[in-house]
């Protein structure tokens, strides 16, 4: 069973580790060193901070991953979100689907936004491939915008609008995932 479960202080250590991951950090924008004091400042922050949501993603009763919803903006109606899941054999299973899915459906039908938007690596070509399956476009591209490994690398920017996702969610059978809010 697939579950997202709201971000707590008891996640700080494994979250902290999941961000130093080399598997997970080579699609961030950094490669993060981050000590525990530093990850309890950043827990402090996206606690208060009202234009952020932090999930832990659950499968069979196992932490696997982290979803987020990010620069919520109610005024214009849009969000940027991204997740990642931290257990490579669980990839290709499905959850990233029922994930993407009910996304979509919380931004779109819960927090009543028009436009859910993300950033990917260019080199990152299977999360844009997921993400085009889905409906997302891509919007633009900002060359050499990130600085990692030594070398530059393009972003690509993609989003999706929730007119766009009700005329292609039909296409999609999903499990509909308990969200802690």
């Amino acid at each position: 069973m697939l579950k997202r479960r709201k971000l707590t202080e008891n996640d700080i250590e494994k979250v902290r580790l999941w961000r130093m991951n080399p598997e997970i950090s080579k699609y961030m924008f950094s490669d993060p060193k981050i000590t525990y004091e530093e990850q309890i400042e950043w827990f402090k922050t996206v606690k208060k901070d009202e234009t952020r949501k932090y999930w832990i993603i659950e499968f069979d009763s196992k932490d696997i991953g982290l979803l987020s919803l990010m620069n919520i903006d109610l005024y214009n109606k849009n969000c940027l979100w991204a997740y990642y899941i931290v257990d490579v054999n669980l990839r290709g299973k499905g959850i990233g689907k029922n994930l993407e899915c009910n996304i979509h459906d919380y931004v779109f039908h819960e927090l009543k936004l028009n436009k859910i938007y993300g950033d990917a690596l260019d080199e990152n070509k299977k999360v844009l491939e997921i993400h085009k399956h889905f409906g997302y476009r891509i919007e633009g591209e900002l060359k050499e915008q990130i600085y990692k490994n030594g070398k530059f690398h393009n972003l690509i920017k993609i989003g999706i609008l929730s007119k766009e996702w009700e005329n292609i969610r039909k296409n999609y059978q999903y499990t509909k995932i308990e969200i802690e809010t």
